[in-house]
């Protein structure tokens, strides 16, 4: 084995660079024996790799080639088969597993310690060993000669010691010192224990040098020692010095310190003068208030427009005087607290000088409304009559007084909020009038009728004031955009920023209002349509006037918080979220607006749910109009502000609405229910259904593009669903129509309407209504047709009976009753004349059943006419079939039957 090692490593490893550590001799497992060798190879050059490589005799068997060769850290798994009992078995787990059978188990273990040893030095991921003896693993391998291969003063196999001891080279100054080291000496080369004697020579006579330099130094040591000894002399001197300059120091530094401190108290008494002479201009600049602003506020004309000026100038001077912020101490000096006591006094007797005028102005405005309202209505009047003082003018005179408003919500918020309650007072009064006249107008052009004795307002009227009253709802030039503007003078006049209207409201009041025809309720839409567009502009002006003249933020954010109790309102009172001289938050300021229009405008949400409710019940579809406007107007409202008192009043008012179409829905459906039909005619389209398509056509045409949509396909869901069940009720019950024929035309009614209007929520129900028609109008069709042919019917029937039989169709001819003699007998009994007979019965049978208005005849006799051609076809089949050859027809044909059915048709 010895004499192989060496053969391998010279002619196969040595080349590659290769070191041969272990082989065995194997053989695989259960095939031929043919030996090769196993080797444990390591790399000569770093980095090292290991291989296990494979090598057997080449075919002439002179020498030993490389056959395959694996990577180390390709092996997986080393299998010794059994790890104790003696086994030349073992497997390798590279790519796949090689089964090897080893020449003996000694080379097999020290194969696999190699291996062991290998693994652990080289490589990170560890090999799994089964079946491998532990003492195997942990014994090195024995050291020998043979190991090393010849040539090599290596020992590799025997543990690989020196592969374990790291080489280190020379640097280049260790190669130069030794090369000229060897050069002086002659036998260094020849003779090496020469050349160590004479290096060990020279390194002791190199060590006497050494201590003979060390003992001549002595005396330099004892001269540098005497030095630092007369150096520290005079150090000590120049100490001595040092501490005569700091004694002399001290006493100028003392009196530098006095001389610092005098001038310390000189500055600080320059400082505290200078901080005195600002506290005092602060106090005279922002305290004084001129005395053209005290004139102003005590005498000053709140009536003129430079006098309101003055006197807001006045008023802004005096609270910024108030609100100066006072630095710390401030308010205990005498002089400032005369000053403030002196402030408070002139806004004390300032705001109650402009709340006794600002009452004064409403109570007077209010007056004057009601004055020209009483004028106008006591003599006869014209188109125009009712024109009174221009609202914007009212709003001009009181916006004047905004500022001083404002100063009066931050300076004294009670006579504000008194203010705020008078303005509510004097404004409700004058709205409840001219809102209910409105309404009661309005409802006078609903009806198209007047009640005797009605009275429109509480003043007496003239009865040509109360015609042109009723008449001024088309051509009154007057507007409800004012917050004093007479609700009598409104218009349905087209505008710019509203729906133009095509036809005179004054001509549609003029027609009944008993037909409820599509005229009716367009004039009835454009009425609602009216008072809610006349409403709306006279809201939203009030509630802009009230934010602006009461200084209430409706969009804009407002700096400061306070969270005091609040309280709702009763019987008039405003809630309230407040200090005195505290502003407000945004919610709170929103919430009084709208708290504010709500008590001057208390009476439109019951007036509107009365205008409703007579709607409702002049005409329950009046709903549908009411439902689109109404969601138009509450979306608009929520587009400009969700918060808004016209968007809450409008929100509450639709709930209504929305409630009285769900009610309509609701009788439709009970109406259905309780539909009864006459016993002794004809069924025809039922009157549910015909309601349901005028619905339907009146819904499309008002809710073309209106917001509510989803409520109205609801709405038809139910509908047709409730429609269909009635449709079914009505169809079981029918005594004098068959059921098929009310199913059929009612359905047919019904796909007809939805396929008109093109509903896109309904397209089920219309192919569910296509459908049942189409069943119906079959079913109808082959139980009104039944059997012509009745007897040639029962004869094929037998016919078909024993060929199910099994008797051959061909054979059918000699069964002895339904021979060919007795097929002729038959047939002879259905001549041409006899079957037009029939059908021309039968039609006459169908036209009483349909009904006229659906026009279903000529579809069901052509359905008919199918019938009894594919009834004829079939019989025509059975006898070719059955009796072949035997010349055997009926005694008319298709074209006759077609004939037939053209003439019976014209002919009716």
């Amino acid at each position: 084995m010895t004499a192989i090692k060496h053969a391998l490593q010279r002619d196969i490893f040595t080349p590659n660079d290769e070191r041969l550590l272990s082989i065995v001799n194997v053989c695989k497992a259960g095939k031929k024996k043919r030996n090769c060798f196993l080797c444990a190879t390591v790399t000569t050059e770093r980095p090292v790799q290991v291989n296990v490589v494979k090598v057997k005799k080449s075919d002439k068997g002179d020498f030993y080639k490389r056959q395959t060769a694996w990577a180390l850290r390709d092996l997986a798994v080393v299998d010794a088969k059994d790890a104790v009992k003696e086994n030349p078995e073992f497997d390798l787990h590279f790519d796949k597993v090689y089964k090897w059978v080893a020449s003996s188990t000694v080379e097999k273990n020290t194969f696999i310690s190699c291996i062991w040893k290998l693994n652990q030095r080289y490589l990170r991921k560890k090999i799994d060993f089964i079946n491998v003896s532990s003492q195997l693993l942990e014994e090195l391998p024995k050291v020998t000669e043979e190991s090393v291969p010849s040539g090599e003063n290596q020992s590799v196999a025997g543990g690989d010691e020196e592969a374990v001891d790291e080489y280190q080279e020379l640097n280049a100054r260790e190669e130069q010192d030794i090369e000229i080291m060897m050069e002086g000496c002659e036998c260094a080369i020849s003779n090496a224990e020469a050349f160590a004697e004479k290096l060990s020579r020279e390194l002791q006579v190199l060590d006497g040098a050494n201590i003979q330099s060390i003992m001549a130094s002595e005396k330099q040591v004892n001269i540098l020692m005497k030095l630092l000894d007369e150096a520290l002399k005079e150090v000590d001197q120049i100490e001595i010095k040092l501490s005569s300059y700091e004694e002399m120091l001290q006493s100028v530094k003392e009196q530098m310190d006095q001389i610092s401190e005098s001038n310390h108290l000189i500055h600080l008494s320059n400082t505290n003068n200078v901080k005195l002479l600002s506290e005092i201009e602060y106090l005279v600049n922002h305290m004084d208030l001129a005395k053209g602003h005290i004139k102003a506020l005590q005498e000053g004309d709140l009536t003129s427009s430079r006098g309101i000026e003055a006197c807001t100038n006045a008023a802004d001077a005096l609270l910024q005087c108030m609100n100066v912020a006072l630095h710390p101490g401030h308010d205990m000096l005498h002089a400032v607290k005369q000053q403030q006591q002196r402030f408070s006094d002139l806004r004390e007797q300032f705001a109650r000088r402009l709340t006794n005028h600002l009452n004064s102005v409403f109570f007077t405005q209010t007056l004057l409304q009601l004055y020209n309202k009483s004028s106008n209505l006591s003599v006869p009047v014209s188109t125009s009559a009712f024109i009174q003082a221009s609202p914007t003018n009212f709003f001009e005179d009181l916006l004047r007084y905004a500022k001083l408003m404002e100063w009066l919500k931050n300076t004294d918020y009670g006579k504000y909020e008194g203010l705020t309650k008078n303005y509510m007072d004097y404004l409700s009064r004058l709205y409840e009038r001219e809102i209910k006249d409105f309404f009661e107008v309005a409802k006078i052009k609903m009806t198209g009728t007047t009640k005797e004795g009605k009275k429109f307002a509480t003043l007496p009227r003239k009865e040509s004031a109360v015609k042109q009253e009723t008449e001024s709802l088309h051509g009154s030039s007057g507007k409800l955009t004012g917050s004093t503007s007479s609700l009598n003078k409104l218009s349905v006049q087209s505008s710019g920023n509203r729906r133009s209207q095509s036809s005179s409201l004054l001509d549609m009041g003029n027609m009944s209002a008993s037909d409820l025809d599509v005229a009716d309720r367009t004039k009835f839409d454009k009425i609602f349509e009216q008072v809610l567009s006349e409403l709306e502009p006279l809201c939203l002006a009030e509630q802009d006037f009230i934010s602006k003249f009461f200084k209430l933020q409706q969009h804009q954010s407002v700096s400061g918080t306070t969270t005091n109790e609040t309280e709702e309102m009763d019987g008039g009172n405003l809630s309230r979220s407040y200090m005195s001289g505290v502003p407000q938050t945004v919610s709170s300021e929103k919430d009084m607006i709208r708290q504010m229009m709500t008590k001057i405008f208390r009476c439109i949400e019951p007036e509107l749910n009365n205008l409703i409710a007579l709607g409702d019940k002049i005409d329950s579809f009046n709903s549908l109009y009411m439902l689109v406007k109404m969601s138009h107007h509450v979306w608009t409202a929520q587009n400009v502000d969700p918060a808004s008192f016209l968007s809450t009043t409008l929100g509450n008012v639709l709930v209504t609405v929305k409630r009285n179409f769900d009610k309509c829905i609701s009788n439709q459906m009970k109406q259905m229910d309780e539909v009864k039909i006459s016993k002794k005619s004809k069924v025809g389209i039922l009157p549910f259904v015909a309601e349901f398509e005028e619905f339907a056509a009146l819904a499309e045409s008002i809710f073309k593009n209106a917001e509510r949509r989803g409520d109205l396909d609801k709405a038809y869901i139910k509908l047709i669903r409730a429609v269909f069940i009635s449709v079914e009720k009505v169809a079981n019950e029918s005594q004098k129509t068959p059921r098929d024929v009310v199913m059929m035309e009612n359905f047919h009614h019904i796909f007809a309407t939805l396929s008109r209007l093109k509903i896109s929520c309904l397209e089920a129900e219309k192919k569910e209504a296509k459908l049942k028609y189409t069943e119906h109008l079959q079913s109808y069709v082959v139980y009104s047709l039944g059997q012509p042919l009745e007897k040639l019917n029962h004869f094929f029937e037998g016919v078909e009976a024993r060929v199910a039989q099994g008797i051959r169709e061909e054979e059918v001819s000699y069964q002895l009753a339904f021979n060919k003699q007795e097929l002729r007998k038959v047939i002879k009994e259905y001549p041409g004349k006899e079957v037009k007979k029939g059908l021309d019965n039968l039609y006459k049978k169908v036209d009483k059943h349909l009904c006229e208005e659906e026009n279903l005849l000529q579809v069901v006799w052509h359905s008919m006419q199918d019938e009894f051609i594919r009834q004829y076809k079939h019989f025509e089949g059975l006898i070719a079939r059955c009796y072949p050859g035997s010349g055997i027809t009926m005694e008319f044909t298709i074209q006759d039957i077609l004939d037939y059915c053209s003439s019976i048709a014209q002919s009716h």
